[in-house]
């Protein structure tokens, strides 16, 4: 399992970023929760618009399972979904404790975005 989590920082350390499309980095994670990429955001963080979207992009391109945020817009979700990736919003926390509430199956899924478009 590929799990992309928000974040503030490169580690697992770092807090989890409560912005999907601006997040400043974004964690691939395996189920150990092991870092094995680490993406820089930046081209996304100040985009005038379709920041979720190109967000939502880079990680269908890297075959992601499960992304863990704070906030997921509509124009985003739809990507996510159409990429077959499941969310869980309203994360906080570490990185690393986000990604081991999806390996423990402790992380609840969204069935919609939890935010409007461009929040």
């Amino acid at each position: 399992m590929r799990i992309a989590v928000t974040s503030t920082g490169t580690d697992v350390n770092s807090s989890v970023d409560p912005r999907f499309g601006r997040a400043r980095y974004i964690l691939i994670l395996d189920e150990k929760g092991a870092v094995s990429e680490v993406v820089d955001n930046t081209a996304n963080l100040n985009a005038l618009k379709g920041a979720g979207i190109q967000a939502g992009k880079i990680l269908a391109d890297r075959k992601v399972d499960v992304l863990v945020t704070g906030h997921c817009g509509p124009n985003a979700f739809t990507v996510l979904e159409a990429a077959g990736i499941k969310v869980a919003v309203q994360q906080s926390g570490t990185v690393g404790q986000a990604a081991a509430k999806v390996v423990s199956g402790q992380a609840e899924f969204a069935d919609k975005p939890n935010v409007e478009a461009h929040w």
